[in-house]
């Protein structure tokens, strides 16, 4: 990642979403020259904002200058090739979002949106922090996260396995073993 094939430059895109929502926090952080030189320093070469409802307009940069490239937009039918494409994934808390790009192996970090009431959405992604499958951030730690991101020492995440618990549901309903 980030090395060069044939003498050209390989792009290592971070993609920022925060699906449906207004998460202006999330788009103002990644939008601050402090968070785009620590990417930049990382080997990032590309930052993709799908800002959803939000109001706040990054500002857009070709990146021809060495600096990150910029681009955004508000929605998507899927966000599932931005996500394979990514090289890094700076997600808002839901739960969609995060397990999509778990599942794809992605490295992930989780901004918890604090203005939310009845906040569930922190508890998944700390619990998922703690269990080192994501990094967990607020929009103000944003900086901080990048500039001691390790890639490496994330844990594969692996989802559960329903089949006993369907199962013992269709028994308790009177459904014949499939």
């Amino acid at each position: 990642m980030g090395d060069t094939l044939d003498g050209l430059s390989s792009k290592r895109t971070v993609f920022v979403t925060v699906g449906t929502t207004c998460f202006d926090a999330l788009v103002k952080a990644v939008d601050t020259l402090e968070v785009k030189r620590e990417l930049s320093r990382r080997g990032y070469t590309h930052l993709l904002i799908q800002m959803g409802r939000g109001t706040y307009v990054p500002t857009t940069s070709p990146g021809e200058d060495g600096s990150v490239a910029v681009e955004y937009f508000h929605f998507s039918s899927s966000i599932a090739d931005h996500l394979r494409a990514a090289s890094l994934v700076i997600s808002h808390a839901g739960s969609g979002s995060i397990f999509e790009t778990l599942r794809l192996a992605k490295p992930l970090i989780v901004v918890v949106n604090e203005d939310l009431m009845d906040n569930h959405q922190s508890e998944l992604a700390e619990e998922l922090a703690e269990r080192k499958h994501l990094y967990c951030a607020r929009p103000q730690t944003l900086p901080q996260i990048i500039a001691g991101l390790d890639v490496e020492s994330l844990l594969p995440y692996h989802p559960g396995d329903a089949t006993p618990v369907a199962k013992l549901i269709n028994h308790f309903l009177g459904f014949p073993d499939a």
